[in-house]
């Protein structure tokens, strides 16, 4: 058979759904595996799937793609837009949409795999496809780890995984060393204490407590870290109250942390527990604030070795100027878990689905930023051709690469 894979990525993105909700996209993956006759397991870190090809003595690839969308309203305005909602941790209703492209990784991935499956006498080894669920949560390849994922299949030499960026179609970008950052999520609880507005004078109030410590957090990046280093402090939430007449008893911000690695991430991790309890003591509260991590996510590496082999692979293949140098994203994934869980190399790349001569267009006005929507963007949506086949020409150039 041959997989239609535009109708593929235009149903995954008319349906997407939240991370660890996967249950119908996992069924898709599913049901096109079976019909390529690909071995398979399902349900492996709740929605997750892993999928089989042996192929005679030699190195064992590990592919990996998630498949996880967001709480965003679409405003591409494409005849597939999705319309989809659903529940979210809090219970929340909510819009979902592929903001990031997981619907066109899977895509991808399906796709090498029925060519990997079709040309078994150029290759020989044993791939492993994992489509995981909840990368956006930054806990999905953690959640397949403790589901033993690494011990239930053959274990890997090598894990290789992509990801859509807004870079010109056709194009892929790589980097050797530090391609993606660390990452750590954290909640925040500022506790005061609570009363009537008229009386703010018998009052501790969280609310401006929170203004206070969410405007001098800025000030770590600008002010405290070093101009040649990178740093991100980002505070994506903050909610306080109910009623404009009544002082809450407590506020809460969320806050993203980017660092490329360890050390950094200690010394931005200090300086933000020191201003958040220093804020709190400032604003009088009787009770230290509640700082929970609700993740941490590893800086993504690539193995020098390994991306040189790939790149001169895809220059063959695709001619020099496909293959770019991005620089280092302050996005972060949690792909790192199954190789460094392994102990073995990775290389994760990213390939572009921006239509060439806008981008080219935004680039030479200076107006990319605005021009061109990037992942998480309400308005992000890859042209289908040639983003799908140049991620599955990446994909199986790459397998073979590290396969006898």
């Amino acid at each position: 058979m041959t997989l239609d894979l535009e109708a593929i990525y235009i149903d995954l993105h008319r349906n997407p759904e939240l991370s660890f909700q996967e249950t119908r996209t996992a069924g898709v993956i599913a049901a096109h595996l079976t019909a390529l006759g690909i071995e398979h397991e399902t349900g492996i870190g709740k929605t997750g799937i892993a999928a089989v090809i042996r192929n005679g003595d030699g190195p064992v690839v590990w592919l990996r793609a998630d498949m996880d969308a967001l709480p965003v309203k679409e405003e591409t305005g494409l005849d597939y837009a999705s319309t989809a909602r659903g529940i979210d941790p809090e219970g929340t209703d909510v819009p979902v949409m592929h903001a990031c492209g997981h619907d066109m990784h899977v895509t991808a991935m399906l796709g090498a795999l029925e060519q990997l499956q079709a040309t078994t006498d150029k290759w020989s080894g044993t791939i492993v496809a994992v489509f995981q669920p909840a990368e956006e949560y930054g806990s999905g390849a953690q959640a397949m780890i403790a589901d033993d994922v690494l011990t239930r299949f053959p274990k890997p030499t090598i894990v290789l995984g992509q990801h859509l960026a807004p870079l010109p179609a056709g194009t892929i970008g790589v980097r050797s060393g530090a391609q993606m950052a660390a990452s750590d999520g954290l909640h925040v609880v500022l506790h005061g204490r609570g009363g009537h507005g008229s009386r703010p004078d018998t009052t501790i109030d969280p609310v401006v407590m929170a203004a206070a410590t969410v405007m001098r957090l800025q000030t770590i990046v600008s002010r405290e870290t070093d101009p040649r280093e990178m740093a991100v402090v980002t505070v994506g939430s903050m909610h306080a109250g109910l009623k404009n007449n009544i002082i809450p008893a407590t506020a809460t911000i969320d806050i993203s942390l980017r660092y490329p690695n360890d050390t950094a991430r200690q010394g931005v991790m200090n300086k933000v527990e020191h201003i958040i309890k220093a804020e709190a003591l400032a604003s009088g509260a009787t009770e230290e604030p509640t700082i929970e991590i609700l993740h941490t996510l590893p800086p993504t590496i690539n193995d020098l070795e390994a991306t040189d082999r790939l790149i001169f692979a895809w220059e063959t293949a695709f001619g020099e100027d496909a293959v770019l140098d991005p620089g280092m994203f302050t996005g972060s994934e949690d792909v790192s878990w199954l190789a460094t869980e392994a102990g073995v190399p990775l290389v994760y790349w990213f390939w572009g689905g921006v239509e060439p001569e806008a981008f080219a267009a935004a680039m030479a006005a200076g107006t990319a930023e605005a021009d061109i929507p990037s992942n998480h963007s309400p308005f992000f949506a890859p042209i289908l051709h040639p983003t799908i086949e140049r991620g599955v020409d990446a994909l199986v150039i790459a397998a073979r690469e590290f396969l006898n």
